[in-house]
């Protein structure tokens, strides 16, 4: 009892974090709800402690990208067509943001994601994905970089 009590204290704590991560990679709604049940379905087969909230937040995002990963890799992901599902925006300015961060490859997402939504440096950007501080600091050039050039080609239409 104890157990669920505390697992349900992570979800309501964290959830919202790892279902916008799981949605931003995922870029589907139902796709979103599968990583999210599998990152804390790991997360209480694992039972991990944590000396620090903190620790508990990074290993949470850690297993959401880990996840997304192995969503994009599987055998049902490769060998089906997704339907189109936009992410609910809150005004239509906002909406062409999230269909420009949507065409930049995953990798520029994950970065963008983690450091403007999450409030991450770059640091905790690249122990989280596993990629060095400057791996992560040029992907974050390249990203804006590249949603800049989208914004203005979208502008200019």
């Amino acid at each position: 009892m104890a157990e669920e009590t505390g697992l349900r204290q992570v979800v309501e704590t964290y959830g919202n974090m790892v279902y916008r991560l799981a949605l931003a990679q995922t870029h589907s709604g139902h796709d979103a709800d599968d990583v999210f049940q599998e990152v804390f379905l790991r997360y209480l087969r694992s039972a991990p402690d944590f000396r620090e909230e903190e620790h508990r937040k990074a290993w949470l995002l850690r297993v959401t990208v880990n996840c997304c990963k192995k969503f994009h890799t599987s055998f049902w992901r490769r060998h089906t067509t997704a339907l189109s599902e936009t992410i609910p925006a809150r005004t239509e300015e906002e909406g062409e943001l999230l269909t420009l961060l949507e065409g930049l490859p995953e990798k520029y997402r994950a970065v963008l994601h983690l450091y403007y939504y999450e409030g991450y440096a770059t640091g905790e950007i690249a122990a989280i994905l596993g990629r060095s501080p400057n791996t992560v600091r040029s992907q974050l050039s390249r990203g804006r970089a590249l949603l800049h050039d989208a914004w203005k080609g979208a502008e200019e239409l």
